[in-house]
């Protein structure tokens, strides 16, 4: 499926798609690591055009684990690698209950994609919604947007025990998606 930045958004799962998956949940800035290519991805995306987000399920919140400030001093390092590189996260949205809480906005129920797209005026027909889990696939699915796997974070793992949504992508990582919607941007670029 052709895609291309103008009035599109791109929602990225964080730990695994943007940074280092981690056993516990990142408490100290210097504990957050992005993945190889990650920042340059999400440059590329912006300096096409693209509005790109990151939507995460932040349980630690909910079971006192991380607490508010730490967490936004882990979201502040992610910005500054993003700006860094270039590139521009237009907001970080997250689900702080437990898995066993009873809200809509812990993935795969769609709350949280829901209220992005709300807040940001977009279409769910425009929107991909990159991850390493089938929580993911099936939140974006749910929207009616389109659900991108990357094999980054636990994703070789979800491609080889899950099944996924039909019109599933399924690239090597972050910046292998980049490239692609950079390519499919030049190629409606030369068709105008």
């Amino acid at each position: 499926m052709a895609i291309n930045g103008k009035d599109k958004l791109i929602i990225l799962d964080c730990d695994g798609v943007i940074n280092i998956m981690n056993q516990e949940p990142v408490t100290d800035p210097d504990q957050w690591k992005p993945i190889p290519g990650s920042m340059d991805a999400i440059a590329f995306l912006t300096q096409s055009g693209y509005i790109v987000v990151a939507a995460e399920n932040m349980s630690g919140i909910g079971l006192n684990l991380v607490t508010m400030q730490q967490l936004n001093e882990v979201h502040s390092k992610m910005h500054q690698h993003v700006q860094k590189a270039g590139g521009r996260l237009s907001g970080i949205w997250f689900c702080p209950h437990t898995i066993n809480a009873k809200c809509d906005c812990r993935k795969p129920k769609p709350g949280l994609l829901i209220d992005i797209i709300e807040r940001l005026h977009m279409k769910p027909e425009n929107t991909w919604l990159v991850g390493d889990g089938i929580r993911d696939m099936q939140a974006i699915e749910a929207i009616g947007g389109h659900p991108v796997l990357v094999l980054t974070g636990k994703g070789k793992e979800t491609l080889k025990m899950q099944e996924l949504p039909e019109d599933t992508q399924i690239y090597e990582d972050l910046l292998d998606f980049a490239k692609f919607c950079r390519i499919q941007d030049e190629k409606v670029a030369k068709e105008s």
